[in-house]
């Protein structure tokens, strides 16, 4: 019989549990104990889940806010004495920068290794009453994924960090261990697969049996993988681009198991569950093999119970849940049990969502639609002129808080409790609110503050046809944030104009530009669950001619400032390097195809946050904004550095607030970032602006911050 094992299932809960217990404890509602026992309880029911479908599952997957800093603590690299303790290094005055996981939509709070001592140490006990397949992140994906590594010591770090997870796995007695190393799949040199293999030595002389788990992309040398002295190997047979599986046909097993990722733990479509049977048939000829999920299951909700998604749609999709009762029906196929494998994969070749006007629109594109007739250093000064703003201009990124008011009456209006006209009378309420707080600060460029949008993506799934909302299906962004990825499933098309009615509103209330705000192509995609029978970039460039229209709507309503964020630009990219230019070749032309036909005078911005730009920076310009506004806050500054390494002739705003923190910073911290960004960025071409939107934190917050941020703008522009 095939065993079946499964990891990453969602710690969020269905109702988002965790989101509750953390966020009560924060605010004083819950004790530590309370805290405890509550995320004890959430565990259970995860673990309850898990032994539902399959014969293991790794133990000690919980966290408390992130797996690489949990793992981080473990070995001494932080410490944290107390719970309060713990969190501040999360979200409080001293929060480590966070980055994304990957090329995916979750993040991650990276550890920083300056002025740190170079000795590890137990520090922590975090499972303490695990015995069996107990997880942790890998050694190498700990160190690989820091940040101010001494030059020169990696490998020697690597060794000695081995060393402490040995000495870990002793001081437990486990019996096995899943170890996460998810970083075996990037580009590694010669000298980190020697590293690797000289550190995961040290393992040899223990009892503990070592499963290393390896996803979301392909490794690129397996035999080294399976040359390590470990008992099992996690591969991605989804998102490999058949390398990794053409590979095992050459790899020595080593009396390894093999875990065979072969159900997609990040996007939604069912499996053909007998294709994938047939992957595991052939590979069982060779090796012991264990079917499992490709990548964690954190990616995904956590069931369909609720959904409400379209009948066509529900039967060609799987959330983390039904992932597992994919893991269990294959193993039935092997052992000749295939009628419930036949019945649940019965939808997924029925297409819908067809347009075929708007496959006939990509069809017509020329290099018109992705160029501009008139260049930046005409357009600017066009602009200039039309919006007169002042040295140093002032803005935030788009949303205002989301307050329980505003949540309730959106709540009230989509059950059918509250009329579109009153809800509409409501919105425009909460916009002449923030336009007057704006002119009361004085700030430069405002924004409407979109108390319309429950999420930056999924407000849009819900105006554009081909793209459904999940109602319930609930992820984890970060920490305790969580989000509804939408499922893109058919041709993309704007029937009618989705955001004009608000942005024309707001900007009838002030003379001060306001921005008109849009999510770019690329992180609509990113953040949602995308089609697979198309080629990716048709689905953007459909995306991408919607909100060409809206934007020509815009400049009808006489909007002169126009926002498209592109949070995930960075996030989309492979993992390997070498397939950069191919993803990065249609994701810089989805957001040209924004704005390519729109006004010189109309300035377009653009939006990213939390990635690491510096490698990517020749991308960027390429895309062919006006104004970028990007994170600065948690990094203080290091984002500068790719800057001098380009001529960049554009405008900027560097984050100098990090929202993502309830600690509003002084004029003094904020200045700090911006006198170091001087050095390198023209003052003609800088502006002022947290690190990304203020939803999730409170109006006893944001106005003090905006007000720093006003002052701190005044300031520079008497020093100028």
């Amino acid at each position: 019989m095939v065993k079946t094992y499964a990891y990453g299932f969602p710690r969020l809960g269905k109702q988002r549990e965790f989101k509750t217990l953390i966020e009560s404890y924060w605010s004083g509602k819950l004790t530590e104990e309370e805290l405890k026992e509550g995320i004890k309880n959430l565990n259970e029911k995860r673990e309850k889940t898990y032994r539902s479908y399959v014969d293991a599952f790794p133990q000690g997957e919980m966290t408390l806010y992130d797996n690489l800093f949990d793992t981080a603590l473990i070995f001494g690299i932080y410490k944290a004495d107390t719970l309060d303790e713990y969190f501040s290094l999360c979200r409080g005055k001293n929060a480590l920068e966070m980055t994304k996981w990957f090329n995916t939509n979750y993040h991650y709070l990276v550890p920083d290794f300056e002025g740190k001592e170079k000795e590890f140490s137990i520090s922590w006990n975090k499972h303490e009453e695990i015995k069996e397949s107990a997880y942790l992140i890998g050694p190498f994906t700990l160190l690989k994924l820091s940040k101010n590594l001494p030059e020169g010591k990696f490998a020697a770090l690597l060794k000695s960090l081995a060393c402490k997870y040995a000495e870990y796995f002793k001081l437990n007695g486990f019996k096995s261990v899943h170890l996460d190393e998810p970083a075996f799949v990037m580009e590694l040199s010669d000298k980190e697969i020697e590293a690797i293999k000289d550190a995961y030595s040290v393992f040899e002389d223990i009892d503990t049996k070592i499963n290393v788990f390896t996803y979301y992309d392909s490794v690129d040398n397996l035999q080294f993988v399976f040359d390590l002295p470990v008992a099992g190997v996690g591969i991605d047979l989804v998102h490999d681009r058949g390398e990794n599986l053409s590979q095992l046909d050459s790899v020595d097993p080593k009396g390894k198991t093999l875990f065979a990722g072969v159900i997609d733990g990040r996007n939604v479509w069912r499996a053909d569950l007998f294709e994938k049977a047939e992957i595991v048939k052939k590979l069982s000829e060779k090796f012991e093999v264990v079917v499992t999920n490709a990548a964690p299951l954190f990616h995904l909700p956590v069931n369909l119970k609720g959904a409400t998604l379209p009948e066509e749609l529900v039967a060609k999709v799987a959330f983390a849940e039904e992932k597992l009762k994919e893991l269990k029906l294959i193993s039935d196929v092997l052992e000749g049990d295939d009628a419930k494998a036949k019945e649940w994969v019965e939808g997924i070749s029925k297409a819908f969502g067809v347009r075929e006007n708007v496959r006939e629109r990509v069809r017509n594109l020329t290099d018109e639609d992705f160029n501009k007739a008139v260049p930046y250093a005409e357009r600017i000064k066009l602009q200039q002129e039309i919006l007169k703003l002042p040295l140093f201009p002032t803005t935030t990124i788009g949303s205002f808080p989301q307050t329980q008011e505003v949540r309730r009456v959106r709540l009230l209006n989509r059950k059918g409790q509250l009329a579109d006209e009153d809800y509409k009378t409501f919105i425009k309420g909460e916009i002449a609110k923030a336009i007057k707080i704006q002119e009361e600060l004085g700030v430069d460029v405002f924004v409407h503050g979109e108390f319309e949008r429950s999420d930056m993506v999924e407000f849009f799934a819900e105006k554009l046809e081909g793209i459904a909302t999940t109602g319930n299906g609930w992820v984890i962004s970060y920490g305790t944030r969580s989000y509804r990825p939408p499922i893109i499933f058919g041709d993309v098309e704007r029937i009618e104009p989705m955001t004009v009615e608000e942005i024309a509103f707001a900007q009838s209330l002030t003379d001060k530009p306001v921005k008109g705000m849009l999510t770019g192509p690329v992180t609509i995609i990113a953040w949602s669950y995308c089609r697979e029978d198309i080629p990716v970039s048709e689905v953007a460039y459909q995306i991408g001619l919607a909100l060409r229209d809206e934007i020509a709507d815009y400049e009808k309503a006489g909007i002169k400032i126009v926002q498209i964020d592109e949070a995930a630009f960075r996030e989309k990219a492979p993992i390997k390097k070498r397939n950069w230019d191919e993803y990065f070749d249609w994701a810089v032309k989805s957001f040209r195809v924004c704005h390519a036909k729109s006004k010189p005078e109309t300035q377009i911005h653009s939006h990213m946050c939390y990635s690491e730009f510096g490698e990517i920076i020749e991308y960027i310009l390429a895309m062919d904004f006006d104004v970028i506004s990007i994170e600065a806050s948690r990094s203080k500054g290091d984002i500068i550095e790719a800057f001098e390494k380009v001529n960049f002739d554009r405008q900027i705003g560097l984050g100098v607030w990090d929202i993502h923190s309830p600690y509003v910073p002084s004029v003094d911290e904020m200045k700090e970032i911006v006198e170091r960004a001087l050095k390198v960025i023209p003052k003609e071409n800088f502006w002022v602006n947290p690190d990304c939107g203020l939803k999730t934190r409170r109006w006893e917050e944001c106005i003090p911050a905006i007000r720093n941020i006003v002052k701190l703008a005044n300031t520079l522009r008497e020093e100028a």
